[in-house]
């Protein structure tokens, strides 16, 4: 196997390693710099394989991911929190140790999902994808299981990210007009949810997501 391969194949661990830590963290502010994290680990694997590959767009991706996921959207959201005033912890539907374990049963899923389709692929970054899908799949998870908009948030961005790993190991990443158009409405979206986070605190003067669920019912 080709060093950058290897390189390549370590930074996708490394990616699937921090999607169990976001899902497993109950400290808000550890869950943003984890974020900021995996999208510093994204930026590097691009920049890998548009060396390894020689497909010179991957360094724009890699540069728009380090500016968007790892200095503004993390810069956004240490901002919203602290004016936001949160400080708890994050409270999940379901205990720590039985989302990790649907979190395992679920890897298993994407890593046998994602076994024929990468033997057609024909990039060097093909024996990645499974762990791709299974990133994706750990971050809808970690959506879904818990309580408060923020974690949500971060939930939803962190699967972009998967999706963003998953076009790099399938076709060598989307066309660049597409990533500026998908990073640009990943930033106008993280100022709306912060709009959103405001008004929904100063109605319930809290985040917990079931206040709106009770004022659907009511």
């Amino acid at each position: 196997m080709a060093f950058s391969q290897q390189l390549i194949n370590l930074f996708a661990a490394l990616l699937l390693l921090i999607a169990f830590a976001m899902l497993s963290q109950r400290r808000i502010l550890s869950l943003i710099n984890l974020f900021a994290l995996q999208g510093l680990m994204l930026s590097v694997s691009t920049a890998i394989v548009a060396w390894s590959s020689h497909q010179h767009h991957l360094y724009y991706s890699a540069a728009l991911t380090l500016i968007v996921k790892v200095v503004a959207l993390p810069w956004l959201l240490h901002r919203l929190i602290r004016k936001l005033d949160l400080k708890w912890d994050v409270e999940t539907i379901i205990n720590i140790p039985s989302t990790m374990l649907v979190g395992l049963a679920l890897v298993v899923f994407a890593f046998n999902l994602a076994l024929p389709i990468s033997q057609l692929a024909g990039t060097i970054t093909r024996s990645t994808l499974g762990i791709a899908l299974a990133s994706v799949l750990l971050s809808f998870l970690m959506m879904i299981t818990r309580r408060q908009a923020v974690p949500q948030v971060i939930g939803f961005l962190a699967m972009e990210n998967g999706l963003f790993f998953a076009a790099t190991s399938a076709t060598y990443g989307m066309p660049l007009v597409v990533e500026l158009g998908i990073a640009l409405d990943v930033l106008v979206g993280s100022f709306i949810f912060g709009i959103f986070f405001f008004h929904i605190r100063d109605t319930f003067d809290s985040l917990d997501i079931k206040n709106m669920e009770n004022l659907k019912e009511n």
